[in-house]
């Protein structure tokens, strides 16, 4: 029974590594490409993109080891099948719960790491990388600008029509005074440069002007025209160590600590309570692939790697539609979040479950 352990679980780890390389850089490349224009700008240091790719990797670790381990057992037991060599075995005493035991221990071990996986490293590495990218933004801040937006900063909302050779094109600033109307600065170009030592960007603007208040009647505005002006903005809203965490960011205990905290003011935490269920319910993913694809790759017994693929994306699609579907349906409190968050896992387990007993039967 050892040898025939060792063999499945041999023939399972060459294609569930391939799978998961591939996965992870799919997943990685796709990450790249969202956040190229905040990354991949001048300044920015490859140690500070290295840190983003390694603090991406145990989020994506989520999602990639039951796809993974989904497609392996498709592709490894397919073969096996189309070889006809789980009918020798059973031909030869085994019985077919013994032959795909073994692979079931696998898919529970993965889900109860996953758990630890999904509620302490995930939601670290996905705020860390947060962190990483704020971090960026402040050293170089105009790579997260984009035409015609406002920043907000402490005292100041700066406008930017539009970006030039990293210059920005027709600002306007507006400086709020307390019990004063606002103070505007226009001009024609402009160059950001970061002062991480103060916490403040150096704004140099080129070619503008300004309304300066009347001193002895504030209501009244005179235009000072320059060449030239460099103002401090704050970034003392923007740091990197203040950054709020969001419900993804947080392990199962602070979410519980959040969750009670909005109770107090009345505040309904539904989001809150299925992002716990969606920690747990996403770990167990890996046991409910491993059901279900367990009997599809014995009954169809195909040894074509397309066809394995193709049944692997069906039931991937099944998994996140009914797990979409069910979350959305608890946030409207159809369903409540215990069994929205579960219900895919329900499905793919059941279903999972009567194709295994049935081919046993026969």
């Amino acid at each position: 029974m050892r040898i025939l352990r060792n063999y499945i679980l041999r023939e399972i780890a060459a294609p569930f590594i391939l799978s998961l390389s591939a996965l992870l850089f799919i997943m990685l490349v796709a990450n790249l490409i969202h956040q190229a224009d905040k990354i991949i700008a001048p300044g920015v240091s490859l140690i500070d993109i290295l840190k983003l790719f390694i603090s991406w990797i145990p989020y994506l670790l989520r999602y990639a080891l039951p796809i993974s381990l989904l497609m392996s057992i498709l592709l490894s037991f397919g073969r096996i099948s189309s070889d006809n060599e789980i009918a020798a075995m059973t031909a030869s005493g085994f019985n077919l719960y013994r032959i795909i035991y073994p692979v079931i221990v696998v898919g529970l071990i993965f889900s109860l790491f996953s758990v630890i996986l999904n509620d302490r490293i995930a939601t670290y590495s996905h705020f860390a990388s947060r962190k990483i990218l704020t971090r960026i933004a402040v050293s170089n801040p105009i790579s997260c600008i984009e035409d015609g937006t406002f920043l907000h900063f402490n005292r100041h909302i700066v406008f930017i029509n539009r970006i030039k050779d990293n210059k920005l094109m027709g600002i306007k600033i507006f400086e709020t005074q307390e019990g004063k109307p606002p103070r505007t600065i226009v001009a024609r170009e402009g160059v950001l440069m970061p002062d991480l030592k103060n916490n403040s960007i150096k704004l140099k603007l080129i070619d503008g002007s300004s309304d300066q208040a009347n001193s002895e009647n504030p209501g009244d505005f005179y235009q000072l025209k320059f060449e030239t002006y460099v103002m401090s903005l704050d970034l003392s809203q923007t740091q990197a160590d203040k950054i709020q965490k969001k419900p993804k960011d947080m392990n199962m205990r602070e979410l519980w600590k959040k969750i009670d905290n909005l109770k107090t003011f009345n505040i309904d935490p539904i989001e809150l309570i299925l992002e716990i269920h969606k920690k747990i319910s996403l770990a167990f993913a890996n046991l409910a692939f491993v059901i279900i694809a367990l009997p599809l790759a014995i009954k169809t017994k195909r040894s074509s790697k397309l066809a394995g693929f193709a049944i692997g994306l069906v039931i991937i699609i099944l998994y996140y539609a009914l797990l979409a579907s069910g979350s959305a349906l608890a946030a409207k409190k159809i369903l409540s979040p215990m069994l929205g968050s579960w219900i895919a896992n329900i499905v793919l387990i059941a279903a999972g479950s009567f194709l295994i007993f049935r081919t046993v039967e026969k």
